[in-house]
């Protein structure tokens, strides 16, 4: 477990199994994980719920946007992995435990899946198991998930995982596609004392 008060070591990244999944870190250099990015970025369904702070049009966006994750890691306030089916390799999606604050030992939760690996139940068993990292090897205390008013999935995933809704945070998020607009966003969030769930609950 990570001492929260000697936190400025860089991140250990470690590959994650199970729930048929492997989370492993993502790699700037792979051509694979370039254009798997680049697809996730490019899906509509991404580009209706999110609205990043710097957009990702082409391998070279990608690229770069995969190294600022690096980047994050080494300076211990992110951590990236790559969702991966278990059998084969392929790339499903993302999650991410983001703006790590080793003081209060609060981190934000953020994934997406992509197109074709969609109905499978990605997101969850991901979340389930990034989940269980940041608590047991990060020690955080508090994981929060935020997403846009609407996206109804994502309050299902959240739910499903133990991540109870918990308000309403008026305006905190751009609309999608514009940086001149704003809406709301639900906010869940979990605690490393809420019970345990069981394998069943995330499938």
């Amino acid at each position: 477990m990570t001492d929260p008060y000697e936190a400025s070591a860089a991140l250990p990244l470690p590959e994650i199994h199970g729930h048929g999944l492997w989370l492993r870190p993502w790699d700037a250099d792979a051509g694979a994980d370039v254009q798997a990015w680049l697809r996730g970025h490019l899906d509509p369904e991404f580009q209706r719920w999110n609205t990043p702070l710097r957009q990702t049009v082409d391998a070279v966006d990608a690229r770069d946007s995969l190294r600022a994750r690096a980047k994050a890691a080494q300076e211990a306030v992110g951590a990236s992995f790559c969702v991966t089916d278990a059998a084969d390799g392929v790339p499903l999606g993302h999650i991410g435990i983001n703006d790590i604050d080793h003081v209060i030992r609060v981190a934000r939760v953020g994934y997406w899946v992509l197109p074709d690996a969609r109905g499978r139940h990605v997101a969850t068993r991901a979340l389930a198991l990034a989940s269980r990292w940041a608590f047991e090897e990060l020690g955080l205390h508090r994981l929060e998930l935020g997403h846009a008013l609407g996206h109804e999935a994502s309050c299902r995933i959240a739910e499903r995982c133990g991540f109870p809704y918990e308000g309403t945070l008026r305006g905190a998020m751009f609309e999608a596609g514009r940086r001149d607009a704003f809406r709301d966003v639900h906010l869940h969030a979990r605690l490393a004392t809420d019970p345990e769930l069981r394998a069943t609950a995330v499938l």
